[in-house]
């Protein structure tokens, strides 16, 4: 179950965010490449373009220690980085119980041939050194077996109670050496923990690491929460609340835990997201009946109003650069995906298949629009380029909603609920093949995610 924050200990949790904080911006640093170079010639590269039917085979054997503190840790620093890999699709992670080496030095290589024998590709050697009873050194290395080179290899400084997080910064510097660009398992997920039936659901604000593991709750009480965003530093949630029955948009500072009403507006107020830099906030408000797009200056508190067309236009999600916004309206009579300039001018519609689209929001990468698309009873998560082209439906079931990308843009996670009176709402995850659909493990009932850049 997650730990709820309350007044009693959130005092507590909030200085020991701040020290973790701290200790992950001064000490879980790269130090230092390890002393063999990277050849130019290595053989083992996966192309993330394509879709892997075949993932690579690669060989993660738990890491060494000196002691038995280290060794647990090494254990379980190695069997998070297999999952984390495995979970990207791109990779089989090997059983260990098929390894023939028994490795118990990394500062040599390893024997090749023992390794080609069970078909690995790949194979990371690590261990863990305590350099005090506060800090250990991880340190591993990344080997192309057929090459009988090294890719890369890496030290992290750290405490020994967040071997969880150095174990995802170790997963994501493999990824990139292996794909050649950035991973997205250092990061946290944002969502709504729901209890209880469909008419009378508890709906309370949660975030969890992107595998799932360290649950929290972020509000204590049985307000109704909605969509929760990042802000780009991670370090903020906008979100939607019915606390005082009109919905309207707040702010909510995760390590202090401060909260704040973003304006008294007479209508209702929603759908709140995030500029770019971090310094406005772009949100639909309701008045007289019709729903337009606003943004919010953060610092001045000041609004600009960005549509005046008599239709609901909602959803709106920011470029990459800032420069474009993609939203949802129903202006040509149904449903449809539009983009405009980021100050409202040359608005522009982008969907034009069967069905009505809703919830477009922009990759990371700028290369592409999630969305949800209704048709034919089915409620599937798609993906299109920002002219509308190449639209691709990656999931299909009773209803996914919520798209949200992962920091790299290669991965989408998405709320799916079942159907029937008791039927379940769930977290899953797919790649943009729309091969790879996995469940994400949440205490309960679990919607409305939203997926944070990386960590700092």
């Amino acid at each position: 179950m997650p730990t709820t924050v309350n007044a009693c200990n959130r005092k507590y949790i909030v200085k020991r965010t701040s020290i973790l904080k701290a200790i992950f911006s001064i000490i879980l640093v790269l130090l230092t490449w390890l002393s063999f170079a990277v050849p130019s010639f290595a053989q083992l590269e996966i192309d993330i373009t394509k879709g892997n039917i075949d993932p690579t085979p690669i060989a993660i054997p738990d890491f060494i220690g000196t002691d038995a503190n280290t060794r647990q840790l090494g254990i379980d620093i190695a069997a998070v980085i297999r999952a984390d890999l495995e979970r990207s699709g791109l990779f089989k992670s090997l059983d260990p119980a098929s390894f023939i080496e028994t490795q118990t030095n990394i500062d040599y290589e390893p024997s090749f041939s023992d390794w080609r024998v069970i078909k690995a590709e790949g194979l990371v050697s690590g261990r863990i050194v305590a350099d005090s009873a506060t800090r250990v050194r991880v340190e591993f290395r990344l080997w192309d077996v057929f090459a009988g080179q090294q890719l890369s290899g890496i030290r992290f400084a750290t405490t020994p109670e967040n071997w969880r997080r150095t174990a995802h910064k170790a997963s994501d510097a493999i990824y990139k050496a292996l794909t050649g660009e950035e991973g997205y398992f250092d990061s946290r997920i944002v969502f709504i923990d729901e209890k209880g039936p469909k008419t009378n659901r508890q709906k309370r604000l949660a975030i969890m690491d992107q595998d799932g593991a360290n649950p929290q709750y972020l509000l204590g009480g049985s307000d109704i929460i909605l969509t929760p965003r990042f802000s780009p530093n991670s370090q903020k949630i906008t979100f939607m609340s019915y606390e005082n029955v009109v919905p309207q948009v707040y702010l909510l500072d995760i390590e202090t835990g401060r909260r704040e009403l973003l304006g008294d507006f007479p209508g209702m107020t929603f759908a709140p997201r995030f500029s770019p830099d971090g310094t406005k906030l772009i949100l639909s408000m309701s008045r007289r009946g019709n729903s337009d797009i606003f943004v919010m200056d953060l610092v001045s508190r000041s609004t600009s109003r960005l549509t005046t067309d008599p239709s609901i236009d909602v959803s709106a999600s920011y470029a990459p650069n800032g420069r474009k916004i993609v939203f949802n309206s129903d202006r040509g009579g149904s449903p449809q995906l539009y983009v405009m300039e980021a100050d409202g001018i040359n608005i522009k519609r982008i969907s034009f298949g069967k069905g009505r689209y809703s919830a477009p929001v922009w990759s990371p990468r700028g290369d592409k629009i999630a969305f949800v698309k209704s048709l034919q009873g089915k409620f599937s998560i798609g993906i299109m380029d920002p002219d509308g082209k190449n639209e691709r439906l990656l999931t299909s079931s009773f209803l996914d909603e919520s798209p949200t990308w992962s920091p790299n843009g290669r991965v989408i996670i998405f709320s799916r609920e079942t159907r029937g009176r008791n039927g379940s709402s769930e977290i899953w995850s797919v790649d943009l093949t729309g091969q790879n659909e996995r469940k994400i493990n949440t205490p309960a009932k679990a919607s409305d995610p939203a997926w944070s850049p990386l960590l700092p």
